[in-house]
């Protein structure tokens, strides 16, 4: 299923509008790159995927609030049920426990096959459609999960892949305003710029209450912590 939202974005006379593709999953890092894709002046088509994924429900809800907050021009929630029958994530998976004893070494067992790939590759297909010259996605790499799909060096082959597959005329870079970034730092920018934190979700395994224990939420936590600030989310276990 795609829905699309419309909502009205007001330009001055005369002024040129850019527009961009902006993927946002409900979580702190997305909502804090749209943020900063509005702020640099783009016009934004909002995109958000629900596959299969435990939370769901939450991510999605924590989506619209976040569009709500943010002059966006189009939105779209797309459907990708085919994550569910793939498994081999145990964000998808209900089989496979969410790990809750720690941060994992290595590539952990919430990674999704080539996430990220395939959510590039449709949002290059929007950002054609709208004649959008960005995509923003809020990757995270020195402090993510250890996520493959999450490096620098992939995204930027996506980037060079996308241009050789799309129309002439289209020239589409991919902005990760956050991957150099740690943690604390995207709390800080975060609360600087005025994103709604308290609209995000980072949990892995509940959309009731923060676990507090998986590898999203310790992060999330730790960033908070070494930042000095306070998260406006609930958890069971901290």
């Amino acid at each position: 299923m795609i829905v699309n939202l419309y909502l009205n974005v007001n330009f001055k006379k005369g002024e040129k509008v850019k527009t961009c593709v902006c993927i946002i999953s409900g979580g702190m890092d997305s909502a804090l790159s749209a943020k900063m894709a509005a702020l640099e002046g783009y016009n934004i088509i909002a995109l958000h995927f629900n596959y299969a994924q435990r939370t769901k429900s939450k991510e999605l809800s924590c989506f619209r609030k976040i569009v709500a907050s943010l002059a966006v021009e189009k939105a779209y929630e797309i459907d990708l049920p085919f994550f569910e029958e793939i498994g081999a994530s145990a964000l998808t998976d209900t089989d496979i426990i969410v790990p809750t004893a720690g941060i994992e070494e290595g590539v952990p067992v919430t990674y999704v096959p080539f996430r990220n790939g395939i959510f590039l590759s449709i949002a290059a297909a929007l950002a054609e459609k709208h004649s959008a010259s960005a995509m923003f996605i809020g990757v995270v790499e020195e402090d993510s999960s250890g996520y493959p799909d999450c490096r620098e060096s992939f995204i930027k082959h996506m980037q060079k892949a996308i241009n050789l597959g799309t129309k002439e005329e289209t020239h589409l870079e991919i902005k990760m305003p956050l991957v150099s970034l740690k943690k604390s730092e995207i709390v800080e920018k975060s609360l600087a710029l005025g994103v709604p934190l308290e609209d995000t979700w980072s949990c892995y395994k509940s959309e009731e209450k923060a676990c507090g224990l998986c590898d999203s939420c310790r992060l999330r936590l730790e960033g908070f912590r070494v930042a000095g600030a306070i998260d406006p989310l609930h958890y069971e276990s901290v």
